[in-house]
């Protein structure tokens, strides 16, 4: 196995990576490791001439699965693939991956993440238990699968409360609770009264923010701050609001040190490596309050945001430190760069924008790009997300003038349904 060892280590290392295909935003992985010079096995669910010539092209070698989160099949695809050739790295970039992908890399006997690190990345009870006990403040909270649990919690720490599964990913089955009549709808909508595995945590009031980075054995080579506008329970849940992202270019200035003294702390208990992370805090009367990390590059995209603003290829950067453990570039902070949901009026589909012309017209040197589905197209659902229905992305090198302009984009355009 040694000699096989040293065979197979003097060519390109050879990465597995889970999923190359959904979401299509995943493809950008692999065109990454292979432009950095790696052998590309991917693992999906599609079958191989499901997927496009050029993701094609990218690969070495590809297999399919039922589903990527599926553990055995995972575990057998990899078995497979370590029978022909040498692995190097087993790579995954989706939240509900993450924990899987460890627990078959462990199995394996595959470096990278752990599954300890793994899953207090996904836990969160669990995370936030490890980092209180580390000194980094958090919200108090706690994992409970009764209503006795959640209500025992109630008497403890008081209204207002947040209910959302222990490993969910950004605001899908979260639920505010303000009062008991509330209490009791987020109970039954969450399942937990039936035994469903909740995190139960108090609710933390002040503004809502994201710090993210890329990281290289652990230490920090790559870091962005982005500001929720307004935050995001309110944003996926209110239809008349065009709700905004904001990646700062001002990250360097003393105004953020403190945020990320604490994102390098949290990287550091729960011993992340080389990996993406996905960072979400608060700040208000409580004063700086962790709420939770994820393992992974940010939802909706948020990394072209960071590439478009500080002349950088994020994803080549993720390659770099994941087949060379090293970058040798720098973020420019050239631009603060922002995104706005832009919602229909009601459901149904899609007629037509009023007053996009003239933004399109007025913003063109500012707008990096945009979705205006055409009309006839089905609307999707509030809690969509961001990206659901019609979207603009825009960047300028004065934060306050951007949130300006996407301030002024939000009044300015309708997105017309009937």
């Amino acid at each position: 196995m040694a000699g096989l060892r040293r065979l197979f280590n003097e060519v390109a290392m050879h990465v597995i990576f889970v999923e190359p295909a959904f979401p299509l935003n995943q493809r950008e992985f692999v065109r990454a490791l292979k432009e950095v010079g790696a052998r590309v096995t991917a693992i999906g669910e599609a079958p191989l001439e499901g997927l496009d010539s050029q993701l094609r092209g990218w690969l070495d070698r590809y297999e399919q699965v039922p589903s990527v989160t599926h553990e055995s099949s995972l575990h057998e695809a990899v078995r497979k693939i370590q029978q022909d050739d040498w692995v190097d790295r087993l790579e995954a970039t989706v939240e509900a991956h993450i924990l899987i992908a460890a627990r078959v890399r462990e199995a394996c006997e595959i470096p990278g993440m752990s599954e300890r690190t793994a899953f207090l990345c996904r836990d969160k009870p669990a995370m936030k238990e490890a980092l209180r006990q580390a000194g980094v403040a958090c919200a108090q909270s706690c994992g409970a699968s009764s209503e006795a649990e959640v209500r025992d919690f109630l008497a403890e720490v008081g209204y207002p409360l947040i209910l959302k599964p222990r490993d969910g990913a950004g605001a899908a089955g979260t639920y505010l609770a303000k009062n008991d009549q509330e209490l009791q709808k987020a109970i039954d909508a969450s399942g937990v009264g039936l035994g469903a595995d909740t995190a139960v945590e108090e609710f933390i009031e002040g503004h809502e923010a994201f710090y993210d980075t890329l990281c290289i054995d652990g230490e920090v080579v790559h870091d962005f701050v982005s500001h929720y506008d307004p935050g995001v329970l309110e944003a996926m849940r209110t239809r008349w609001i065009s709700p905004q992202i904001l990646a700062s270019n001002r990250i360097n200035e003393d105004s953020y040190l403190e945020v990320k003294d604490m994102g390098r702390k949290v990287i550091q208990e729960l011993g992340i490596g080389t990996s993406a992370t996905h960072m979400e805090w608060f700040f208000g009367p409580k004063g700086l309050k962790f709420s939770e990390i994820g393992c992974r590059p940010p939802g909706v995209r948020v990394w072209d945001l960071y590439s478009a603003g500080n002349d950088l290829d994020l994803s080549v950067e993720w390659a770099k430190g994941i087949v060379h453990g090293r970058t040798d570039a720098r973020a420019s902070r050239a631009f603060s760069a922002g995104m706005i949901a832009l919602r229909p009026d009601q459901d149904g589909r899609i007629v037509g924008y009023d007053g996009i012309e003239e933004i399109l017209q007025r913003y063109s040197s500012e707008i990096i790009d945009h979705h205006l589905p055409a009309p006839g197209t089905a609307t999707q659902s509030v809690e969509g997300g961001y990206m659901a229905n019609a979207w603009m992305r825009l960047r300028h090198p004065d934060y306050d003038e951007l949130r300006r302009i996407l301030n002024v984009i939000g009044e300015t355009v309708q997105v017309r349904a009937e």
